[in-house]
């Protein structure tokens, strides 16, 4: 046993006054020459040690020394070496005695075993042209069109539980590429013991999970992805984690990472534990996480989960259930504290990726910057418009003439944040059916709903986000024990679907003016909102050239509109660039192979000239001048 400790006073400085934000160079176990050093934070131990395969689990064997007043304690253990499983002895107060994986561990067992592997994070990377040019591909006027991805239940093989990060490349690089996405989005592959939490029950912060493989199988599946110039987002957990006892939670003897109070550190939805803000060293401890997959990783983005349940303190609790802040309101000043700083940190290592929050409320300024008294965010999850949206689709379409409202409203609103439209997992689960299946109808009006809804979607302003199954009209609910139902795709009509996502999503690329404006207000302009007796929809969106324009009509009803006015400018031929209802989507066909329509002088909707279009029947149609 060596006493080479391997930390330095101002490493220690750092992290504990919360501006350490590399702990990963700090903290865990690194191979050195001969061994491996482990450092451990835990200030209210009495003893810690190190136990694992190499000095056959003895808690005596292999002690740590503690550093000073700093609470962390290292070790050099002599033929520890990479592939051990290993974890701490921890003796805290009162006789408290427990063993606990590394909470800055590089890999760990795979669930249900717990313990930690010494690993290494070497690889090399074939992605630098992707990173040297990422920026402008993630930028608030770049078309960001997101998959949704479960990496357990995207595909699974016919032998076995699980494909390897490396196997699914090749497969998930195809079938993105094929639909036209600019990026994907991994709920969280952070280690986590329980798999039906999708990843969202963390225990391993610094570990992508071991039932697809090792880290650098995971980095293999990012470089392929970038490689075929598909960006990366994952999600990302800061806002609780597990009990376990082979976790956080308690670690040390103390409530270490979590608040003490359960009005403060204890979550009553997830029945987990909240992270301590406030504490100077958990700050350290999470925002080098956080920058941890972006440094080591090459990740473009982090959705950071549950943002409205750390903002307010008495979120999901009952009246004298929380505490309130010092000035005796409900908004938890020290994760506001946090998450701007959070922002920052990440934004002045990385100024070319992005943060995404997952914020239900009315939370003011959540993608505006910490200099203007914002949350930093660069983008925020549009739940308002998700949840009138699908609330509207899933009326009879009789009815939807009463409810126009619903489609409309997000007008009020759409450019007070950066925002990104998403239709995520949590919409196609625990009952709430798939997409395809939350449609009025008949199969063949199930279908147009759904290929009218991803439509409206990529017609509104905002970032998009579709999970996975939604983009060829997956029948069952989304259940993580199983695969996607793939052999649907040997049916037209669900090739239509996919053949209409990839067409979405080739326009949207294609012309600035459904993405070069998404967050301005310029970059919009209603033409019919108002028609609640015939259910459709109009407007134009806008790109920075005065050529850059998109018109976006809606027939949100089954029944056809011949003969429909909408008034335009300029005159002259319009070109129909997208048609839901085409035979090629599983359409009806209603308007035949009509490419190109030519205005007439009959003024409609304070425009001088008009087009007279044939809406089809739950249809969208897209058009530009020909002159554009």
């Amino acid at each position: 046993m060596s006493e080479n400790v391997g930390t330095t006073d101002y490493d220690r400085y750092l992290f504990n006054e919360g501006s350490h934000h590399a702990v990963h160079r700090l903290l865990g176990a690194h191979v050195e020459r001969g061994g491996t050093r482990f450092t451990v934070w835990a200030p209210s131990a009495r003893a810690v040690s190190v136990i694992g395969e190499f000095n056959g689990w003895d808690r005596n064997a292999s002690p740590l020394h503690s550093q000073g007043q700093s609470g962390i304690w290292s070790g050099f253990v002599e033929g520890a070496d990479k592939g051990d499983v290993y974890k701490y002895f921890v003796q805290g107060p009162r006789g408290y005695q427990v063993e606990k994986a590394d909470p800055v561990g590089f890999m760990h067992e795979t669930p249900p075993r717990t313990g930690s592997v010494i690993w290494d994070l070497h690889y090399d990377w074939s992605d630098g042209e992707w990173m040297s040019r990422r920026g402008p591909r993630s930028s608030h006027d770049a078309p960001i069109s997101i998959y949704e991805v479960h990496l357990g239940s995207w595909m699974r093989p016919p032998d076995r539980e699980f494909h390897n990060y490396r196997e699914l490349a090749p497969h998930l690089v195809e079938h993105v590429t094929r639909c036209g996405f600019t990026h994907v989005e991994f709920l969280p592959v952070m280690e986590h013991p329980f798999f039906g939490s999708w990843g969202y029950q963390t225990t391993g912060h610094f570990a992508p999970t071991s039932r697809f493989g090792t880290p650098q199988d995971f980095m293999y599946l990012i470089d392929q992805l970038h490689q075929a110039g598909i960006g990366v987002i994952l999600d990302w957990v800061p806002s609780h984690f597990p009990t376990d006892e082979h976790g956080l939670a308690y670690f040390d003897g103390t409530h270490l990472f979590e608040h003490s109070d359960p009005r403060q550190g204890y979550h009553p939805d997830w029945k987990s534990s909240i992270f301590n803000y406030g504490r100077d060293e958990v700050r350290s401890f999470l925002i080098s996480s956080a920058l941890f997959w972006l440094d080591v990783y090459h990740v473009d983005g982090l959705r950071v989960d549950a943002v409205a349940s750390m903002l307010y303190l008495d979120y999901s609790r009952e009246a004298g259930g929380w505490i309130p802040n010092v000035h005796g309101g409900r908004e938890n000043l020290e994760a506001i504290d946090f998450l701007r700083r959070m922002n920052e940190a990440i934004y002045q290592a990385h100024p070319d990726v992005q943060t995404f929050a997952e914020e239900s409320t009315a939370w003011p300024m959540v993608s505006r910057p910490t200099s203007m008294g914002g949350l930093g965010f660069g983008f925020k999850w549009d739940m308002g418009w998700m949840h009138d949206t699908l609330k509207y689709l899933a009326r009879d379409p009789v009815h939807r003439q009463h409810h126009h409202n619903e489609i409309t409203f997000r007008g009020v609103y759409m450019f007070t944040e950066n925002y990104t439209l998403p239709l995520s997992h949590d919409e196609v689960v625990h009952g709430k059916a798939s997409l395809l299946h939350k449609m009025p109808g008949d199969d063949w009006q199930q279908r147009a709903n759904l290929r009218l809804l991803l439509a409206y979607m990529f017609g509104q302003p905002g970032k998009k986000l579709l999970f996975m199954g939604g983009e060829f009209g997956q029948r069952s609910e989304w259940a993580h024990e199983h695969q996607l139902e793939w052999d649907l795709l040997q049916y037209p009509e669900h090739q239509g679907i996919r053949d209409l996502t990839s067409a979405l999503n080739g326009l949207y690329r294609a012309r600035p003016a459904l993405h070069a404006k998404d967050t301005m207000p310029e970059g919009y302009e209603w033409v019919i909102g108002d028609d609640h007796q015939n259910s459709v929809l109009a407007f134009l969106r806008r790109g920075n050239r005065r050529e850059d324009v998109v018109l976006c009509v809606y027939n949100l009803t089954p029944e056809p509109r011949h003969d429909y006015r909408v008034g335009v400018e300029p005159e002259g031929a319009w070109n129909v660039l997208l048609d839901s209802d085409a035979v090629e989507f599983g359409g009806s066909g209603l308007r035949g192979g009509s490419t190109t329509i030519e205005t007439e002088p009959e003024p409609a909707h304070g425009r001088p000239w008009s087009l007279s279009l044939d809406l089809p029947p739950l249809g969208a149609l897209f058009l530009a001048p020909e002159s554009g």
